[in-house]
């Protein structure tokens, strides 16, 4: 890239400007101009040219998410698959009866927060959808290998299916009401968010209790209407996935964008 006369630059990251110019944040300067740029060196960045005749080029540059980020996205795609594995065997919660993948999905709304905090709604949506996709990629694989013929030395199938193969309809269930509830509560986060209204943690209080909420009417409605009592399973599911907001509410502070 050529700086001369006829060009001018746009830079809307300290970083990129001094990548290009081989300035410092202390000592770089727009060009063109004696005004300093901010000394605070943004991460998320783009850059124009903008040549005589004052029409803006977009020139194509790289950027990454940072370590804290990468790390987040991570552990919210972990902990959703992390969810459907366990949810197969029930557990008792202070005489709560919930599947055993309980407390760990209800600490996914939490993270979508803080996801949808730091890489705005847009952000968290993409992450829903490729959690969305892994929980799909790990659904039919399970499925693909119960369903392989083992040797015969293998004893342990029926425990293997058992366990990993659930039915259809659970998986179905368990799915839709993933997508729907986690997709409510970045709406219900991002609308707040953009009304100035309640603090932080607030917000999260609120929007993981319309997530919750939905996600436990639709999957226990789906996956055990006419086997099992709805309204104590919905009502026990609900109870532990807020117990478990409110003990995961100071994760929404976590700052990290040094990392």
């Amino acid at each position: 890239m050529r700086v001369d006369a006829s060009t001018r630059f746009i830079f809307q990251s300290p970083r990129l400007y001094d990548a290009i110019l081989g300035t410092s944040c202390e000592k770089r300067q727009s060009i063109g101009s004696s005004r300093r740029q901010p000394e605070r060196c943004d991460p998320q960045w783009q850059i124009h040219t903008v040549p005589a005749h004052n029409k803006p080029i977009p020139v194509t540059v790289e950027r990454s998410l940072s370590l804290a980020n990468t790390l987040l996205v991570g552990i919210y795609i972990g902990a959703e698959l992390t969810a459907n594995v366990t949810e197969a065997k029930p557990v008792l919660l202070f005489g709560l009866t919930v599947d055993g993948g309980t407390l760990i999905y209800a600490l996914t709304f939490t993270l979508i927060d803080l996801i949808h905090e730091r890489q705005g709604t847009r952000g968290a949506q993409k992450v829903i959808l490729a959690a969305f996709a892994a929980n799909a990629v790990l659904g039919a694989y399970v499925a693909l290998t119960v369903w392989l013929p083992f040797p015969t030395f293998f004893d342990g199938q029926e425990s293997y299916q058992r366990v990993l193969g659930q039915t259809p309809r659970i998986v179905a269930s368990s799915m839709a009401a993933f997508l729907l509830a986690s997709l409510l509560d970045t709406e219900v986060y991002g609308w707040l968010k953009r009304k100035g209204v309640g603090y932080r943690w607030t917000r999260v209080l609120a929007s993981n209790a319309a997530g919750t909420l939905l996600d436990s009417i639709l999957f226990i409605t789906l996956a055990f209407h006419g086997v099992f009592p709805l309204l104590p399973l919905i009502l026990g599911n609900y109870a532990v996935k807020m117990g478990v907001t409110v003990l995961t509410l100071p994760l929404i502070y976590v700052r990290g964008r040094s990392w």
